[in-house]
């Protein structure tokens, strides 16, 4: 029967995602914003990324998330604005988060590097479904929903964010206010990040090795993302990433200039998890699939025609 819950599915599920309720993503190096505001328009570019992810094949209930991000710069008062919006569901549980971002830049030294400390706004949505059946010993249990249930609550986080044209590094937090969800019996528990990468460039000019890490932790459990993409003439990269107690995941990307001045970059990326944790008796992997694109507006340039009385 669809929907039965069971003590040990729970359990399972329980120590398999570490109680952490933000999403996770094996190509978190492209979704830096959705966990720290800092990031809003420190790189000069608009920006789109949209991150979607099937986690757990083929497990009944598995979670499935989508994520959509958008951040550029205000450069006349020194600032970057941005929104994310993802969307999750794990078994009966759904849930949308809404977050609307601000960072204030600042050059350090008035050196190459850009220094973002930022803070979010949004709104967390919590919706219990009423397709199960509650066995014994939980069938008296009053946090399951007979006919299912839904609750909102505000959300908050902050971040500081630093970049140059090769590093990129970041401490965070989201879900600030730890808001109480009465009504589906959740509490949103605050979370705590910190993420890096560094893009070195070999001395052949087309090879470069971007090794990345993301740390996350939720002050009861901690998981860490370790990632090195190779990438080959700017265009293609091949790369793995390992997340502690869960996943090895090979990593493909490609990317090409777009635009008629080439002011443009799209990008596309595909991730396979292979499961290490003990889902993999259950599960057949997880996959992701990452599309971003960046550009940057140009003012054309003005030619000023000089006009004398003397001259034709």
């Amino acid at each position: 029967m669809r929907g039965i819950l069971t003590i040990s599915a729970c359990a399972l599920l329980a120590s398999a995602s570490f109680a952490q309720q933000d999403p996770q993503y094996t190509q978190y190096m492209f979704d830096r914003l959705s966990v720290n505001s800092g990031v809003a328009g420190t790189s000069g570019n608009i920006c789109a990324t949209v991150l979607l992810r099937q986690q757990w094949s083929g497990f009944d209930g598995a979670p499935k998330t989508g994520l959509i991000n958008v951040h550029g710069p205000i450069s006349k008062i020194n600032s970057g604005v941005g929104m994310s919006i993802y969307f999750d569901k794990l078994g009966q549980e759904n849930t949308t988060v809404a977050r609307l971002h601000y960072a204030y830049h600042i050059k350090p030294g008035g050196g190459v590097g850009t220094l973002g400390i930022g803070i979010y706004g949004g709104l967390t949505s919590r919706a219990l479904g009423n397709d199960w059946i509650a066995v014994d010993p939980v069938s008296d249990d009053t946090a399951i929903p007979d006919n299912g249930t839904s609750a909102s609550g505000f959300d908050l986080g902050a971040g500081i964010y630093y970049t140059t044209p090769k590093l990129w590094v970041g401490i965070s937090s989201t879900q600030l206010p730890e808001t109480e969800l009465v009504e589906v019996s959740i509490k949103n528990r605050r979370h705590y990040y910190a993420q890096a990468g560094y893009d070195w460039q070999l001395k052949n000019p087309k090879f470069m090795v971007q090794p990345s890490l993301l740390l996350k932790s939720d002050a009861t459990s901690t998981q860490i993302d370790l990632s090195a993409l190779f990438m080959y003439d700017k265009m293609i990269w091949l790369g793995v990433g390992y997340r502690t107690e869960d996943a090895i995941s090979p990593i493909i990307g490609y990317q090409m200039q777009m635009g008629k001045t080439k002011n443009g970059m799209l990008r596309i990326g595909y991730s396979y998890d292979v499961t290490t944790s003990e889902l993999k008796n259950y599960s057949s992997g997880s996959h992701e699939i990452m599309l971003n694109y960046c550009f940057k507006i140009v003012k054309p340039k003005v030619i000023e025609i000089y006009g004398h009385p003397r001259f034709l």
